[in-house]
């Protein structure tokens, strides 16, 4: 999961345009946060049923060799996305409170066409909505298919169990204070090994995404 955890790449979308909302649909201009998650007008949709490849996370080329998997799922749904307004029909919440969502552009299926282009798994711990299209990318040897490459939810837990070793408590989230305000970092982060944590300026190690949301922390940006 991409579990959102980078911020908002901007791609030339407005923070501004307010969505319109009901229990059922979130719809309005989108601003891609990471191959999975967007955001319409301040509320983190979720792409249910998928898990893309972490900002930070590189996978196997075909023959010899890496690629930045994370980053390039992020501009191809930023792309697909493009100025277009999204509509989302809401599937309720994951356990970081954003909405669960299947995401359309001029009525082509976001989830699916992350799944069918190689650049996101079917998540299928939580849904096999999208694992006859995941079959038909890895026939294709697309994106993430053209070589074995660690999914998404395998990565992030080996580096959520390699931070935790290490930080106090357990507590392997970073609160970093900047000029942009108070963010937090992943141990999946990009720039997790270069974040100090100093208390002396304020900053702090939380234990969950939630603790750090409620203590008013956001999720770092990624440009």
């Amino acid at each position: 999961m991409a579990l959102a955890l980078a911020g908002a790449l901007i791609f030339g979308l407005s923070f501004h345009t307010p969505p319109s909302q009901s229990a059922e649909t979130l719809t309005g201009l989108a601003n891609v946060i990471d191959g999975d998650t967007i955001d319409i007008g301040g509320t983190h949709v979720r792409l249910e049923g998928i898990d893309a490849p972490e900002a930070g996370q590189t996978c196997a080329r075909r023959f010899i060799g890496t690629w930045g998997c994370g980053s390039a799922a992020t501009k191809a749904l930023g792309k697909m996305i493009g100025s277009r307004r999204v509509d989302c029909e809401g599937r309720g919440h994951d356990k970081y409170g954003r909405v669960l969502g299947l995401c359309r552009v001029d009525g082509r299926d976001l989830n699916q066409e992350m799944v069918r282009s190689g650049y996101a798994w079917a998540f299928v711990k939580y849904s096999k909505t999208y694992v006859e299209v995941e079959a038909e990318a890895r026939t294709a040897k697309a994106g993430i298919w053209q070589a074995e490459t660690e999914p998404a939810w395998i990565y992030r837990e080996k580096r959520w169990q390699t931070a935790e070793t290490a930080a106090p408590n357990g507590c392997a989230i970073k609160g970093n204070v900047t000029a942009n305000g108070h963010i937090y970092h992943m141990p999946w982060s990009p720039w997790y090994g270069k974040v100090r944590v100093e208390a002396n300026k304020g900053e702090r190690w939380f234990c969950s995404e939630a603790e750090a949301k409620a203590a008013g922390w956001r999720p770092a940006e990624v440009h």
